[in-house]
């Protein structure tokens, strides 16, 4: 049986990752060419990846399963982008307050606005867009 790793960040979206040699690798990969392998973890959690890459092709142990969640999230809250970031934390409250809005309105169908992955991107694309100046 294999681990999965992370946790729910969000109503939708959340990191899952099978802990197994090749996923490592790609992550690993991945964070070197991304410049934060070795920014973002210190040499105890690199130690632990890279052993594991060597020693185990799928983690069967809850310990190192839990020790290396950890480091995986850690790695992929480093590697995501900016806008996957603003719609974590800013975009679900800003789509259930127009939702909210809407309903009050009448609109009985703008629950599922809440949810809704592009318009939650759309409304951070535009709040990223937003001049400054013009924000009140």
């Amino acid at each position: 049986m294999s681990h999965v790793g992370g946790e729910v960040l969000s109503n939708r979206m959340s990191i899952q990752t099978t802990l197994s040699r090749r996923n490592l690798v790609k992550l690993r990969r991945k964070a070197f060419r991304r410049g934060v392998w070795f920014t973002t973890l210190n040499r105890v959690e690199r130690a632990c990846i890279d052993l594991t890459i060597k020693v185990v092709n799928r983690v069967r142990s809850l310990l190192l399963g839990k020790v290396l969640t950890v480091v995986v999230k850690k790695l992929s809250e480093a590697m995501e982008s900016k806008i996957t970031r603003l719609m974590r934390e800013v975009g679900y409250q800003l789509a259930s307050k127009i939702s909210l809005i809407a309903q009050t309105w009448g609109y009985t169908s703008a629950t599922q606005l809440a949810l809704d992955l592009k318009f939650i991107r759309y409304l951070i694309v535009i709040k990223i867009n937003h001049p400054k100046a013009h924000k009140t």
